[in-house]
């Protein structure tokens, strides 16, 4: 296995920043660069069978995906670290907590889907990374899914990776989503965004139903999709800093608030 890794930064805090479901990890430079400039490290592993990353890509579950995270901490010598993780990125971020909480300060958790959504959004998303589709067709999903209004979804015609894509929806399959979604060794960031299909109102309070208000923190940014990254990312960027300088000043400092 080989892993490509961006680095920014050269801070003795480490933040690994976990794309999406068969996206690539380069979107995420606005909010890396805001990172490194706040005195962060930031880590952006590409996913095997992204970028120049390389790797089995069968017979694969999430704790193996996680598991590669782990390499990467390792090798840098940066745990524990704070993960973020995007949508289907937090999937992995969580399991990496769950099996290896020594190797993890935090966990944020990015335009993350309510714990069940309708199937029909999985088919959507499916129909916006399928490139046999006419690109005006493709945006009508991406608009539908990803983008709140008033942001340019065609930004998500290109950076999708199928066999990734189909590695991760396989991982996904075989891993017992009860197996690690009860479990959270480590504070949590939710990061809400405010138009997400995938997130409706009514199940903005799952982390902290489950976990409660002294482990999770909630935080809303309206006017954004369940892309959010390419959308609004030097606030994810905000929100993100401000969360970890509240790391270890106690529980106290968590709560819930919008922006």
């Amino acid at each position: 296995m080989e892993l490509e890794v961006v680095t920014d930064g050269a801070g003795d805090e480490a933040v690994v920043l976990l794309p999406s479901l068969g996206r690539d990890s380069y979107e995420f430079d606005p909010i890396a660069s805001d990172l490194a400039d706040a005195g962060f490290l930031a880590l952006r592993p590409q996913p095997r069978g992204v970028g120049a990353s390389r790797g089995t890509l069968t017979g694969l579950d999430l704790h193996d995906l996680a598991a590669d995270v782990a390499v990467v901490l390792d090798r840098f010598g940066v745990a524990p670290a704070v993960l973020a993780g995007h949508a289907f990125g937090h999937y992995v971020a969580r399991v990496l907590a769950a099996d290896r909480p020594e190797l993890v300060r935090g966990v944020a958790v990015l335009a993350a889907g309510a714990r069940r959504f309708p199937a029909s959004l999985t088919e959507r998303v499916a129909k916006c990374s399928d490139f046999t589709l006419a690109d005006s067709e493709r945006l009508e999903h991406l608009r539908a899914v990803f983008f709140a209004e008033g942001h340019d979804p065609s930004v998500w015609l290109d950076g999708w990776w199928p066999d990734a894509i189909a590695a991760q929806r396989a991982a996904m399959a075989a891993t017992d989503k009860e197996s690690w979604w009860t479990i959270a060794p480590s504070p949590l960031l939710d990061v809400q965004a405010g138009d997400d299909v995938f997130r409706p109102p009514e199940t903005r309070s799952e982390l902290v139903d489950e976990f409660g208000p002294d482990l999770v923190t909630t935080a809303l940014i309206r006017g954004s999709g369940h892309a959010l990254v390419p959308e609004v990312p030097h606030e994810v960027a905000r929100v993100l800093i401000e969360w970890i300088h509240t790391l270890d000043r106690g529980p106290e400092q968590h709560g819930s608030h919008a922006r």
